[in-house]
């Protein structure tokens, strides 16, 4: 199992941030798309790292365009000299349309052709095959020296799909590198609905699942004292709060028999009370989807859930000093 810290933050602490990383032994690094850009991070971080692999978890792709994202990809892959993966996400259709001003329709149909439309545009520069993606969504027929990077020394970066829903997750299995499981899934979500979709998916594209990534980036509730454990507590409850609040990922509280929970949640977003919809996570639901546990057990308890599932995890131990993070490590990765 990989390891990934989350590299959050100003820009100006990125390569302080980045060295430590490294130096404490995590496999790799990922951004969000949150109050940033998700990719000014990671060329910050390909300058001053040698050895981690930089995601982003997400970069939103309908925000984007696929010849666009090739061409980011490309530079990023470039200059951390193939240590680059490209995490995408869908958003929801409220944020594409009245944040982005971008078109939303049939996003797991729309979201299979955008990823094959990167593939087609990395093979006209890196197999020189005539550029010719014609899709329902999108089309690419023009590509021209002057316009073809010069620097496609690595090849292609992998690509990560995150997902939620049994179509998008299906969309991963078929043609993606790996998908990235989305934070408000719970095991029994991940065995019964993620998994198997993920199984159709690959036959679809007739792949193996020893060649797909699945990317967990856990919820995990600790604390040394019972400030911080009450600080992470409330942190955590009020994301699994936001996220519930979607109607889109309402399946997940409907197989836990909290699907009358979502239409509350979201009436409480769209009246901007946060704290209100935060304290209806109840302890029940805490530990369905977050790991619940002392600091010095937290590693074995992310192996004990997720260990012969999950290929790679986000979560960075913050409340470790270094030899203690680097044996969490170790730990982890051997679950």
């Amino acid at each position: 199992m990989k390891i990934d810290a989350g590299l959050l933050g100003a820009l100006v602490d990125v390569p302080a941030r980045i060295r430590e990383f490294e130096e404490q032994g995590f496999d790799g690094v990922v951004t969000a798309e949150l109050g940033g850009d998700p990719f000014f991070p990671l060329v910050l971080a390909a300058e001053h790292s040698e050895r981690v692999e930089l995601m982003t978890s997400i970069a939103v792709a309908f925000a984007r365009n696929p010849m666009l994202l090739a061409y980011i990809a490309n530079d990023l892959q470039a200059y951390s000299k193939g240590r680059f993966i490209l995490g995408l996400g869908s958003q929801i259709k409220p944020h594409i349309e009245n944040r982005f001003g971008m078109p939303w329709s049939q996003p797991a149909a729309r979201m299979r052709e955008f990823i094959l439309a990167i593939r087609a545009i990395w093979d006209s520069w890196y197999a020189d095959a005539k550029l010719d993606f014609r899709g329902e969504f999108y089309n690419h027929t023009l590509m021209t020296p002057m316009f073809t990077p010069t620097d496609r020394s690595y090849g292609a970066a992998k690509i990560v799909l995150a997902a939620v829903g049994p179509k998008m997750t299906e969309v991963a299995g078929e043609v993606a590198d790996g998908m990235l499981v989305h934070p408000l899934t719970t095991k029994r979500y991940l065995e019964e609905v993620t998994l198997p979709a993920v199984e159709r998916g690959l036959a679809t594209g007739a792949r193996a699942r020893e060649d797909f990534q699945l990317c967990y980036p856990v919820f995990v509730v600790t604390g040394r004292d019972e400030k911080e454990w009450e600080q992470t507590r409330t942190a955590v409850s009020r994301q699994i709060a936001f996220y519930g609040s979607t109607p889109a990922y309402r399946g997940v509280l409907d197989l836990h028999g909290w699907g009358e929970l979502q239409p509350e949640l979201n009436a409480l977003s769209k009246r901007g009370e946060w704290v209100a919809m935060g304290d209806l996570i109840s302890d029940e639901m805490l530990e369905e989807f977050a790991i619940v546990s002392q600091p010095r057990d937290v590693a074995k308890a992310l192996g004990d859930r997720f260990g012969r599932t999950i290929d790679r995890l986000s979560y960075s131990f913050p409340f470790a000093e270094d030899a203690e993070r680097k044996h969490y490590l170790d730990e982890l990765r051997a679950a």
